[in-house]
């Protein structure tokens, strides 16, 4: 006669999806923890270039690295965040919207450029760059009703090309450290 046993396989399995959950929530509140101090700092310094609405977007640094070393779910899950708590702390309900826009359309194209693996992190950071403006653009557009504000796009092609750069290279040096640890 065969004893019965319990069916523990339900349960490992629960306590699997439990440990993943819990280690997904507190990698991604750690890294938009981070992120987030980025952002505080990127508002307090007075860096003005005397072009409106430029900035380096060093917060993005800990993006790319979410994306390159643990997925599209853990960048999406730290943008989000660090955007939807920035806006409420620093940059109020509109810098949010703004936020949120340029993140969604450069989001889906560092996606779709890394999953081609022909661009660099230091390409795919400089293509973010130049959609994250774009996408707040087009919320600028939608909300003035006026399709003019892109002549405004050339100058922020250029700032997010260099913002990319500069956002890529440090992911990249942050990437290689992180290989040997």
């Amino acid at each position: 006669m065969t004893q019965s046993h319990p069916d523990t396989s339900g349960s490992r399995r629960s306590a699997r999806i439990k440990s993943i959950s819990a280690s997904f929530v507190a990698r991604v509140g750690l890294m938009a923890a981070l992120a987030l101090i980025f952002s505080y700092i990127e508002a307090i310094i007075p860096y003005n270039p005397g072009i409106p609405g430029i900035k380096i977007g060093i917060a993005n640094v800990v993006t790319l690295i979410a994306l390159y070393k643990f997925g599209t779910k853990d960048a999406v899950a730290v943008s989000v965040i660090r955007i939807v708590i920035a806006g409420l702390l620093f940059n109020g309900l509109f810098g949010m919207v703004y936020s949120l826009a340029g993140a969604c359309v450069s989001l889906i194209g560092m996606i779709l450029l890394k999953k081609t693996d022909r661009f660099s992190v230091v390409g795919v950071s400089m293509a973010a760059g130049v959609l994250h403006n774009f996408g707040q653009l087009l919320v600028a557009a939608a909300l003035i009703e006026d399709l003019h504000i892109f002549f405004y796009f050339p100058v922020l092609i250029f700032s997010g090309i260099a913002a990319g750069i500069l956002v890529g290279i440090i992911a990249t040096l942050v990437l290689r450290s992180l290989k040997t640890v």
